[in-house]
């Protein structure tokens, strides 16, 4: 292949599987993994610790542009670093979830996101997920791939995650949280959601992840064999 770092990039909307997904393809190529989701989620984090309101885009972008946020590799995926002090147990929680939709739409909260994820396929090969990788961060990226599920079935898989942690939750809430998500990622003026033009579309709502992850590494390897042959 092209005599640089890989790039694989999986968008799709929440509850899609992408994180499940990109771990498994990048544990199989030997590529690293990186959630650009879990970016906006640690500046969420931050501007609710610090009482900033999601909403106040001038007072959110001026702290994103203030954090340096890590993201380092761990056992179970990443760890997530915000001015060197781990947080990733405190960015999965609702609250965080719906800041992050919110917030995620500032230009100037995007711009310092888009770079450091851009760095961290300096020296890497890499799968990075989120909504906006394929058009926006990597739109050269050696393999898009666009995933997506039903509504239903999303809020389902979000339903059983909350009840593994012990968290109770309403699966009729979360599926309406999920319809409002999508609403919002697919309508913001900067980067919104949607399919790149080249990308690879896959439903999810009848595959696992396994058999998901099995599917865009064939893809890949695919892809790496043509190219050397040509």
């Amino acid at each position: 292949m092209k005599d640089r770092r890989r790039v694989i990039a999986i968008d799709g909307p929440v509850g899609s599987g992408k994180s499940t997904v990109a771990k498994r393809v990048a544990e199989k190529l030997g590529y690293a993994y990186v959630d650009s989701g879990a970016m906006y989620r640690a500046v969420a984090r931050a501007s609710l610790d610090r009482k900033i309101s999601p909403a106040d885009e001038e007072g959110v972008s001026r702290l994103a542009a203030s954090l340096r946020v890590d993201l380092r590799p761990a056992a179970d995926g990443l760890n997530v670093f915000v001015n060197g002090e781990n947080v990733s147990a405190r960015l999965r929680s609702r609250e965080v979830s719906q800041a992050t939709s919110e917030l995620s739409r500032y230009a100037g909260v995007r711009a310092p996101m888009v770079a450091e994820q851009r760095r961290a396929a300096e020296a890497n090969d890499l799968v990075m997920e989120g909504r906006d990788i394929g058009t926006v961060v990597f739109p050269d990226a050696d393999l898009k791939i666009f995933l997506d599920a039903s509504p239903e079935v999303r809020a389902r898989r979000r339903f059983a995650e909350h009840q593994e942690k012990g968290e109770a939750s309403d699966l009729g809430q979360i599926e309406k949280e999920i319809r409002e998500r999508d609403k919002r990622d697919a309508g913001r003026k900067l980067s919104p959601l949607k399919r790149a033009r080249d990308a690879v579309h896959i439903d999810t709502t009848a595959l696992s992840a396994e058999e998901t992850a099995e599917l865009i590494v064939f893809l890949m390897k695919h892809k790496e064999a043509t190219l050397s042959r040509g």
